[in-house]
């Protein structure tokens, strides 16, 4: 292919991905009526809920942050305050445009100070127990007509909407880390959410300046449901003979800005893991347990310098090929080819089966949730567009013989095989 033909291909897919986010902001069924969202509560002031309600101040609504203490509190307006800052030094914002912002900010440790909120977002631990006793409590405080939000990435929220009375104001709105800058918001309609909620948040998605892209309730939803797929055999890859470097040179060879490996260092190696649960039964959780939890430890899967500039670490090299010895697996080379198709294809095939459960509406959808949340290169056009691409046949054969070759969790679902036949 000569370089007109890939310049036509990039422009074509960089088209189609516009038309696709354009049509995320128009979603909605534009109902006359619809809550009107006009002050906002957010739970939690970590890292995401600080995050969260910066996109508000930035458009002038209050924003009404809640934590258990005031030394949490205190760190979350700290954090909006470092941003803010940032973005004075880089010319972006001016003293004048920052203040007027934390002027609109007000905290609390008193969920009672939510009760005048037209929008409560939660962004607290990722367990069903404290979401459940966190809505248990806005059912009792928040006003009539009050839209309940859950930030959760992974929980049924049918079962959290069900400890409210209220479960046609309950929806998700999954923010993506970090939530200030990350434009995607997947926004989770429950079983019983009402329409009007719906849509609302989307016009509200747009206001902020986010690509809203609603999605049905699942373990994960779109794209971390997806994700799980890459997560697997990433972490298999590097156990039968890749490294971590390898496979993400792979990827960012792809497009992407960095590959998953990288991606897992800069979040954080800690993030769900439990020190008291760990039973050194990964190369994450033995790296867990000794501490290297990534960029901000120093050490991960990589090395960082002090300018948190990654190096390939021989210390994980050691680790990995002593963990794949002591399980008796046997390593051998694995050809780039084969780490893109064992990480991309099985994303496919999940997405499909999205598709076919209803969970997407599009096949544009899939394609802006992973382009706008998990760095899925624009020039791609998204998971769904590149199998088009390629042609779903020849998705279809390959995992057939990822299949033959690694077992089950390569066979091409019975969506994806009728999406290729038709």
């Amino acid at each position: 292919m000569d370089m007109n033909e890939t310049t036509t291909a990039d422009a074509e897919a960089l088209a189609y991905i516009d038309r696709a986010e354009c049509r995320s902001w128009t979603a909605g069924s534009l109902l006359a009526e619809r809550p009107s969202i006009s002050a906002v509560g957010v739970i939690g002031a970590g890292t995401m809920g600080s995050g969260i309600a910066m996109n508000f101040l930035n458009i002038g609504l209050p924003v009404t942050l809640v934590d258990t203490t005031k030394t949490a509190l205190d760190r979350g307006v700290t954090a909006i305050r470092r941003n803010y800052d940032s973005a004075v030094k880089k010319g972006r914002l001016t003293d004048a445009s920052v203040a007027a912002r934390m002027q609109c900010l007000r905290i609390s440790t008193q969920m009672q100070d939510l009760a005048d909120s037209d929008l409560i977002i939660e962004a607290v631990f990722e367990t069903m127990e404290v979401k459940r006793a966190v809505f248990t409590q806005l059912d009792a405080i928040a006003k009539p007509g009050a839209v309940l939000a859950t930030n959760t990435s992974y929980l049924d929220i049918n079962e959290i909407a069900a400890v409210t009375r209220r479960p046609e104001s309950v929806l998700g709105l999954h923010f993506f880390s970090p939530a200030n800058i990350m434009k995607l918001v997947e926004i989770v309609r429950a079983e019983r959410t009402a329409t009007a909620v719906v849509d609302a948040c989307v016009e509200l998605a747009g206001a902020i300046g986010k690509i809203p892209v609603v999605v049905g309730v699942c373990y994960g939803f779109v794209g971390n449901r997806m994700l799980a797929q890459r997560r697997r055999e990433s972490e298999r890859l590097i156990l039968e003979g890749a490294m971590p470097w390898d496979v993400d040179r792979v990827f960012t060879a792809f497009g992407f800005p960095m590959g998953p490996f990288a991606m897992a260092d800069l979040a954080g190696l800690d993030l769900g893991w439990s020190k008291a649960d760990s039973r050194s039964a990964t190369v994450r959780e033995v790296l867990n347990e000794m501490g290297r939890h990534g960029q901000k430890a120093g050490a991960g899967y990589y090395d960082y310098d002090s300018d948190r500039r990654r190096r390939n670490s021989t210390l994980v090299e050691q680790l990995i090929l002593d963990f794949s010895a002591r399980h008796g697996i046997a390593r051998a080379p694995i050809s780039d080819e084969e780490i893109l198709q064992r990480c991309l294809f099985p994303m496919i095939n999940e997405a499909a089966r999205i598709l076919d459960e209803g969970i997407a509406s599009s096949e544009e959808d899939i394609d802006v949730v992973w382009i706008n949340g998990y760095g899925w290169p624009r020039r791609r056009g998204g998971p769904m567009y590149y199998a088009r691409c390629l042609g779903l046949d020849r998705v279809v054969k390959a995992l057939q013989r990822l299949e033959s070759k690694l077992g089950p969790d390569f066979a091409p679902s019975p969506a994806l095989l009728r999406l290729a036949a038709g």
